[in-house]
């Protein structure tokens, strides 16, 4: 290993991706050589064992670097780590992005730095600095305006690893996005732990409706906004405009719903009802005909029968949803869905199963429709762009990376349009 090249591994969800970009810039503006970095996820017991052998993988590799855990599984049970032979330093979630640090991982401070740092995350009251920076490829970048979770759904260990929620101003918001703008950055992406909670640490608590507008308004040059996953129960009256209104918004969202059957609802401690649900997407929808959505749905929630299953089966079809995201459960210690009457492994792979193949047939319904159709594409690769509804679209011959081209749909490849 480069002795003077930092070696990071992320695991887990977009803010990891995210978050080890910050802490690139952060280990090279220190100094910082000859080290492992492994981010870790905390979300299963699963995401837990992966991150315990990514570890043991990374040290046979790198026998003499310094490896640092840090993340949500650092952050949750940092003596699960520091009891490892492989590990020389658990770092907790708000220490991960502190500039000490960093600096006092400089191989001239490293034997002095303390092996475990992680404080108690509930009492971090501030949004780090690093979430305005924004990260990205050529044609997309992200930006997280919103860190933490104050719900407690039963299933979720998150809180716990990012602690209350917090919000990134909005006027901050707004000057990294002109930033990015000014940079040649065509889309922006905003993202959260719980983006619709965006707003209510802030003064005169705005919502994430209120975030949106503002920054159409301010920042007339982005071409394209774009709304990562949302509580569909919390979308306010200025969300709801802007998808009204705004072309500029993009017909796309990723909803948590995590099941469809009200009594697996309440036993996770959600917010919304099915009915719920699906009057947010009819409502959306008429507002914005070209509107899609994507979800998070649970299989095997503890104690879901059959029929339960079969509600939230129902919901792709009820809810017209197109991109899922289906996650078989699994029990995470800590949490009080795990003390609750497990489903019996065998069914819990057989809906996920189910659940998948629904999805993969609204995708091909959803793509069929588009044949014949004119769509705006940003590129993400020469050859490779999406919809704004999220689609991905091949093309034959290369368009200049991160433009907006117009396309007409002329078929579909193995779940790709084909312009």
């Amino acid at each position: 290993m480069d002795r003077r090249a930092p070696v990071f591994s992320t695991l887990g969800c977009r803010l990891n991706a995210y978050e080890t970009e910050a802490m690139k810039e952060l280990a090279a503006t220190h100094g910082v050589e000859n080290t492992v970095v492994v981010n870790t996820c905390a979300v299963t017991a699963e995401a837990v064992r992966k991150a315990r052998q990514e570890i043991r993988k990374l040290r046979r590799d790198n026998p003499a670097a310094t490896l640092i855990v840090t993340g949500c599984a650092a952050q949750t049970e940092p003596e699960t780590f520091a009891a490892m032979a492989e590990v020389d330093h658990v770092i907790g979630n708000t220490e991960k992005m502190a500039p000490k640090t960093w600096a006092g991982l400089a191989p001239e401070f490293i034997g002095q730095t303390e092996a475990v740092q992680v404080d108690d995350i509930m009492s971090v009251t501030e949004t780090a600095g690093h979430l305005i920076d924004g990260f990205g490829t050529r044609s997309r970048a992200y930006v997280q305006v919103q860190n933490g979770c104050d719900h407690r759904c039963t299933f979720c260990i998150i809180p716990f690893g990012r602690g209350n929620s917090r919000s990134v101003p909005a006027g901050v918001v707004v000057e990294q996005i002109r930033r990015l703008v000014g940079r040649g950055y065509n889309e922006v992406v905003l993202t959260g732990v719980d983006l619709t909670s965006w707003g209510g640490d802030l003064p005169g608590l705005p919502r994430l409706g209120d975030l949106v507008m503002r920054i159409l308004r301010l920042v007339p040059d982005l071409a394209r906004l774009r709304i990562s996953s949302i509580d569909s129960i919390e979308a306010d009256d200025n969300l709801m405009l802007a998808i009204a209104t705004e072309p500029r918004l993009m017909p796309h969202l990723h909803l948590s719903l995590q099941a469809g059957d009200d009594m697996i609802l309440k036993r996770m401690k959600r917010r919304h009802l099915r009915d719920d649900a699906i009057a947010f997407c009819q409502q959306a929808r008429a507002l914005r005909p070209d509107m899609t959505f994507g979800a998070d749905i649970i299989a095997g929630f503890p104690t879901e029968t059959e029929a339960m299953f079969e509600n939230s089966l129902r919901l792709v079809e009820d809810c017209d949803l197109t991109w899922l995201h289906v996650f078989p459960y699994s029990s995470r210690p800590g949490t009080p869905a795990a003390r609750m009457p497990a489903v019996d492994g065998k069914a819990i792979r057989a809906r996920a199963a189910r659940l998948r193949a629904a999805g993969d047939a609204a995708v091909a319904r959803h793509l069929a429709a588009q044949v014949g159709r004119r769509h705006k594409v940003l590129m993400e690769s020469p050859l490779m762009g999406r919809t704004e509804q999220f689609a991905e679209v091949g093309f034959d011959t290369p368009r200049p990376e991160g433009s907006i081209v117009d396309a007409v749909i002329k078929g579909t490849r193995q779940h790709q349009l084909w312009a």
